[in-house]
């Protein structure tokens, strides 16, 4: 990777404006991002505004009005902001991998952006924009968790956080159809079937670094959502997660 695309990578991660950074994550092109420093922990950009509360503190909405669907919106605007710099941060950090692993994660980025743009945009037409609900930072949490550790990354973000989005979000588009918000239903039907591709690169990685170390993966998975105190919760999408490249055996809900 040469220090101009190095340059580029690292701006579009630490980038603080939501436009810019859809901007220079859609302009990136290097598909090799091996060369990483060794010690790269650049703080992922965020605007100042929306402000981050606990997330059972974050209020209930109900779809019924402009602001109920627009709090939704918000709401998933703000995952895909944050799926942002967990697909950057998931090349930057981890070294050593292949250079498809970087190309991977590259192409997950720049969907993720478009996919908050698109939201975005929609959510002012309603009158509203980024920012204006107040949000979580759970997403970011679990990735200074797992920040030690590429195998723990894979298992516990585009694995458990990611496709979790799997599970809810045709429900999402059912109470959605039902108010007649056929604008939205749109951008989330293009969005989950995308989101099944970057739940696939996660399980990809994940096998691989299990195979590298000698582990079973199923097992290894169920190990760590216990070791981490993570159930998964019913009811599962079990055609987009097998689409996603999840086995029976890492599926049980009890």
């Amino acid at each position: 990777m040469d220090m101009r695309t190095r340059r580029a990578w690292h701006a579009a991660l630490v980038e603080t404006d939501p436009a810019e950074k859809c901007r220079r994550v859609a302009a990136l092109g290097g598909n090799e991002v091996d060369d990483v420093d060794d010690d790269p922990r650049p703080v992922p950009g965020r605007p100042a505004r929306p402000a981050l509360i606990h997330p059972h503190d974050v209020p209930q909405r109900a779809l019924g009005s402009v602001e109920g669907r627009a709090a939704l919106l918000h709401a998933i605007a703000h995952i895909e902001f944050n799926a942002i710099n967990l697909a950057l941060d998931a090349g930057w950090r981890f070294a050593g991998l292949p250079t498809r692993y970087y190309a991977d994660w590259l192409g997950v980025a720049q969907d993720e952006a478009r996919h908050f743009a698109m939201l975005r945009a929609r959510l002012q037409m309603l009158d509203f924009d980024y920012g204006d609900f107040a949000a979580h930072n759970g997403l970011w949490e679990a990735a200074e968790k797992t920040a030690h550790d590429a195998l723990l990354r894979m298992a516990l973000v585009p694995r458990v956080l990611e496709a979790r989005g799997l599970d809810v979000t045709p429900g999402m588009i059912a109470r959605l159809r039902k108010v007649g918000d056929l604008e939205t239903v749109a951008i989330l039907e293009l969005i989950l079937r995308e989101e099944v591709r970057h739940v696939e690169i996660g399980t990809r990685w994940f096998r691989y670094l299990c195979a590298q170390r000698g582990l079973d993966a199923a097992a290894t998975f169920r190990t760590l959502l216990i070791e981490h105190g993570v159930r998964l919760r019913p009811p599962l999408n079990l055609p987009a997660r097998h689409a996603a490249g999840f086995v029976d055996a890492e599926l049980a809900t009890t």
